[in-house]
């Protein structure tokens, strides 16, 4: 049986070598491959098939984000706490934006990937910010070279 799968591969190999040698010859009489040497439009699901996979797959794990504008529309959107309460502000009638809506995106990724409160994913993303500012999660600088007096 070995002797059958060796033969059968080595002829497959001599004439692919034969082949890819003497293209040029035959390579202008060979039909056209559809899609690709063939003139006219790509379908748009073969042009963007990427982009379509990407967004076929979003589509089941797309959770709508609240779009508030004001601290009401944030508290309603679950984005406080007994310790971060939106309570004054909305009692006092403030008439600013609500809180920042990269921060509002971001508190919302992490409470639904990981599972865990607002508390918890709020202190996460001061975390993951004091990271790219160099500074570390108690609030010291992560430069060697920075001099604190206390």
């Amino acid at each position: 049986m070995g002797f059958y799968f060796y033969s059968l591969t080595f002829f497959f190999l001599v004439v692919a070598t034969v082949l890819y040698l003497t293209r040029t010859l035959w390579k202008p009489f060979a039909p056209p491959i559809p899609y690709v040497t063939a003139p006219g439009t790509i379908p748009e699901p073969l042009y963007n098939i990427t982009h379509f996979l990407q967004t076929s797959v979003d589509r089941f794990r797309y959770v709508r984000l609240p779009t508030s504008s004001t601290f009401a529309e944030d508290a309603e959107a679950g984005l406080h706490s007994s310790t971060f309460n939106l309570a004054e502000n909305i009692e006092a009638g403030d008439s600013r934006r609500g809180l920042d809506a990269n921060g509002k995106r971001e508190v919302h990724r992490i409470m639904r990937v990981r599972g865990v409160g607002f508390d918890e994913a709020r202190r996460v993303v001061m975390e993951e910010r004091f990271g790219r500012e160099g500074i570390a999660a108690d609030g010291r600088p992560l430069d060697r070279k920075a001099v604190m007096f206390s």
